[in-house]
């Protein structure tokens, strides 16, 4: 099999499966291939800062890429979102199971200075179901995003020209204050908005509190 010779610079998560089964389809498809995993709060290396190539990929990356990296890419600097087009920015999966969604998806769009604002290249939707939580709706969304990519990556590496579609962001990035509100049950909330709450957050060791005149208190479910 030839190699590509465009070069790439991946960004990902660290010690993530999907992420190291994207950047081996990247090596193995690219014969210049400069990468870097990271974990929350990890600075991004100089060196990284520094590059310049074909394409910038972004996959579950763990930073804000710069802006002046974006531009050193001379074809196109790429993210993969784990959700559509309806949910831009942080917490995606839980506003869309907090809103009772009946569809979501994995969205592969172009980077610009400000996160989930670009161009959208393509969009990979399936069905929410009711019975969805968020351990399952992340399995499904993965699962979508990681063909997405491999989809996407090839064409580049064949050098044909990437997607363009109709769709566009149908709202503003949600915020991190946004999300850590999504946490919270307070007494007056009707047992809808509990409910919506308890589904949309509920995730390991995330789970929502109650707030009582501004005290914190675990939540535990009537059984």
């Amino acid at each position: 099999m030839t190699k590509s010779s465009l070069s790439l610079l991946f960004l990902g998560k660290a010690d993530d499966p999907d992420c190291i089964r994207a950047l081996e389809f990247c090596k193995e498809h690219f014969s210049n291939v400069t990468y870097c995993l990271g974990k929350w709060g990890d600075p991004l290396p100089e060196n990284i800062r520094k590059w310049e190539g074909d394409y910038v990929i972004s996959y579950l990356s763990r930073w804000v890429v710069p802006e002046e990296l974006l531009n050193h890419a001379k074809k196109a600097a790429i993210n993969f979102h784990p959700a559509s087009p309806e949910y831009p920015g942080i917490g995606c999966n839980n506003f869309a199971l907090y809103e009772d969604a009946k569809e979501y998806g994995s969205t592969c769009h172009h980077m610009a200075s400000k996160v989930d604002t670009g161009r959208i290249i393509k969009v990979r939707r399936f069905p929410v179901y009711p019975e969805d939580d968020v351990d399952a709706l992340l399995k499904r969304t993965y699962e979508n995003q990681i063909a997405l990519f491999f989809e996407i990556l090839r064409l580049i590496a064949e050098g044909k020209e990437l997607p363009v579609s109709a769709e566009t962001w149908t709202r503003p990035p949600f915020s991190r204050k946004q999300f850590n509100e999504l946490f919270k049950i307070t007494p007056e909330m009707s047992a809808d908005e509990v409910r919506r709450r308890i589904r949309a957050i509920s995730y390991g060791q995330w789970q929502p509190y109650v707030e009582i005149h501004g005290h914190r208190f675990e939540y535990k479910p009537e059984k």
